[in-house]
């Protein structure tokens, strides 16, 4: 199998370029190495320093022809989106048409596109599942619904084929700890340089946490099911920032400062994914506990 990465030497990108590798597959990369770094790729992968919106990009697919392709490049940053919306939708949905062009030009058998709980808005203490209507507050959550929406048409339109999984909160080692990040990976790089940990709002907002590598497997197993679905990909199980902060200060060992602040615009009260269309669909169930995932990740910033 050829496949083809965007955002493959990012987080969640580079840890399924080398899986994608380990399975035999020759594995291209694609990536502007804006947020991403070339030490993430593995050297059996072939890497192309090129951006979405390039035309280039759209003749590397051209040539490659790749049997899949998994789309993980996009900006991420809510503060960044609310901040300029106009940079967030030419990344995200702007270079979403593009390499969705390029697919149907290349004849690309499947695409498998990164989306985000933050499509659904917040979740008012329940279980989001994927017919619920969308209501993003974000204009990143909308970026992504709307890219959401340009592959279903492509697909009435061309044929193309698809799967779309909507991550919850993702996690674990590579994942930066850089402007908004991955709020493990800042507090996690906060507890190991001493410095107080900063949450925005109360700590009693909840997310979904989710292994890096429980993703990873959720994408293979997208490969040869899940045409045309909308997916979850989730623990299904909510945890409070307090919470999250309590399991790290008991793998990191020792006390911290933890600081409050004002919420931001943008940020979602509440976030949980229904995850039992995964386990029907994909044969997919995440396998990593919060506290084993943390413990690994924590491993990295030692």
């Amino acid at each position: 199998m050829k496949a083809l990465v965007t955002g493959g030497a990012g987080f969640i990108g580079s840890h399924l370029t080398d899986m994608l590798i380990q399975s035999g597959a020759v594995v291209h990369v694609i990536d502007n190495l804006s947020t991403g770094s070339k030490n993430h790729v593995n050297p059996a992968a072939i890497l192309h320093v090129e951006d979405i919106n390039s035309d280039a990009c759209s003749k590397i697919i051209e040539h490659v022809r790749p049997d899949v392709v998994f789309h993980l490049a996009a900006q991420v940053d809510v503060q960044r989106s609310i901040a300029d919306p106009a940079f967030d939708s030419t990344v995200n949905i702007v270079g979403t048409i593009r390499l969705l062009k390029a697919c149907e030009q290349a004849k690309v058998s499947k695409i498998i596109f990164s989306s985000t709980s933050a499509a659904y808005g917040d979740s008012n203490n329940e279980r989001h599942e994927e017919e619920a209507v969308p209501a993003p507050i974000s204009y990143y959550g909308l970026s992504k619904q709307a890219s959401e929406s340009y592959i279903r048409l492509f697909h009435r339109m061309y044929g193309i084929n698809y799967t779309i999984l909507r991550y919850s909160n993702v996690y674990g080692p590579r994942q930066s700890s850089a402007g908004e990040g991955g709020v493990v990976a800042i507090f996690l790089n906060k507890l190991n340089k001493g410095l107080p940990v900063h949450v925005h709002g109360s700590g009693d907002q909840t997310r979904d946490f989710i292994y890096v590598q429980d993703v990873v497997k959720a994408n293979l197993a997208a490969i040869h099911q899940g045409e045309q679905e909308t997916i979850n990909i989730s623990t299904g199980l909510r945890t409070s920032i307090n919470n999250l902060i309590h399991m790290m200060k008991m793998i990191h060992g020792q006390d911290a400062q933890i600081t409050y602040g004002t919420e931001r615009p943008g940020d979602i009260m509440d976030s949980c994914l229904d995850n039992s269309k995964a386990e029907r669909v994909l044969g997919w169930r995440p396998m990593s506990s919060l506290f084993e995932g943390l413990t690994q990740s924590y491993q990295q910033y030692r």
